[in-house]
């Protein structure tokens, strides 16, 4: 080798101006907001080495195109633009992971979040024993803006929810504005859920210790370009947040949700059959009109509740519904083809549980039900 090409090679010193803080911003059509959000940075954090790393879920108002075009005339700025992924918790933990800087804030880019506080936030972690710092709403000093009493009723209820699945003390465990050291996040990142859209909350909830925490009181601002991004699928991510973190260690929550669907499924094929029996229908005809409408309730509820984040709309809705009504029909013979197995098996470990008729309806109801979640996961609610 060499010479000029072992120079070529040599590994480089790792430069002054390395960033001591990440601000990692998932962002989704915030075009209008990413210029004035980094003049303010750039206030707020002067003097200190920083980066941000807008983390875009493929936006359709260029705001990809405006932070990369920032960022070929500023270092500190980048984009992670993902595609066929959405979510915010998702973004953040993918920001987070993307950079190597010791501490990590996380913010939202819609300019109501007080860039003022990271300062103080980065201060208490370097020289106080803190793990995280919350920019907190709830304690002296902080405040919602301008809320309805509607927004806040709702705020604070989801905050005394979400205190349930806390290990630690907080007054705003909704925030989705903090710092912490990236020791913390490396702790508890395995075993984030990334559902839902309070990256902080599923933070408290997964660390394997309580954490040390510090909260800074700050205003809530309004926002000024843009739209929000609150609406039903919110509520929907934040439920399965919380159920995960109570019962997702014991059974999946999305398929507890699906199974308790398909219980109520039994309940309506019982009502629809004693209402068409009573009519004057025979026996099969009534059972054929109940089944087809316990399955058809079970699909449009799944696709309302289950699969929110999947919901199936137009055309899409109708070849699922037709996908659904197979599926369910051959988890029905797997249903009765498994439950005679178990009642007359002849395998030695079924010896305990052979000639008992409601185990082994049991077992096959089980086993329907697991056929019809996974199957229909892939066929019927299957990702774009």
């Amino acid at each position: 080798m060499s010479e000029a090409t072992a120079r070529r090679i040599e590994p480089q010193a790792l430069p002054l101006s390395a960033a001591e803080l990440t601000v990692v911003i998932p962002t989704l059509n915030e075009r209008e907001n990413i210029a004035p959000l980094l003049e303010r940075l750039d206030l707020a954090l002067a003097g200190t080495r920083w980066e941000v790393i807008f983390v875009d879920d493929d936006s359709s108002d260029g705001t990809p195109e405006a932070v990369r075009e920032i960022g070929r005339n500023d270092p500190r700025v980048r984009c992670l633009h993902r595609i066929g992924r959405r979510g915010l918790s998702t973004a953040c933990i993918e920001g987070i992971l993307a950079s190597a800087s010791p501490f990590v804030a996380v913010m939202d880019a819609d300019l109501q979040h007080d860039e003022s506080l990271l300062p103080g936030m980065l201060n208490a972690l370097r020289h106080e024993p803190c793990d995280i710092v919350v920019g907190s709403r709830y304690v002296a000093g902080g405040g919602v803006g301008e809320w309805n009493k509607t927004r806040a009723s709702m705020s604070g209820f989801a905050t005394k929810l979400s205190r349930l699945i806390c290990k630690t003390e907080i007054a705003d465990p909704m925030s989705g504005f903090f710092m912490l050291r990236r020791d913390v996040f490396e702790s508890a990142v395995r075993d984030l859920s990334g559902q839902g859209f309070k990256i902080l909350l599923d933070l408290l909830a997964s660390l394997p210790a309580p954490p040390r925490l510090k909260e800074l009181p700050y205003q809530f601002r309004n926002r000024r370009y843009g739209e929000s991004k609150l609406d039903t699928m919110v509520t929907w991510e934040f439920g399965m947040l919380l159920a995960d973190k109570l019962v997702g260690h014991i059974v999946p929550v999305r398929f507890a949700l699906f199974a308790t669907i398909g219980a109520l499924g039994v309940v309506v094929d019982l009502i629809v059959l004693w209402l068409a029996l009573a009519g004057g229908a025979g026996f099969i005809a009534a059972q054929a009109v109940a089944t087809l409408v316990a399955m058809t309730s079970n699909f449009f509820l799944n696709n309302v509740f289950t699969y929110r984040d999947q919901r199936l709309k137009g055309w899409r809705l109708w070849r699922g519904l037709f996908s659904f009504y197979v599926i369910c029909s051959l988890g029905a013979v797997a249903n009765v083809g498994f439950a005679a197995f178990v009642f007359v098996g002849d395998a030695h470990w079924l010896a305990g549980v052979k000639g008992i008729p409601w185990l082994a309806s049991v077992a096959g109801v089980v086993v329907g039900s697991v056929w019809n979640y996974a199957v229909s996961s892939v066929f019927t609610w299957k990702r774009k």
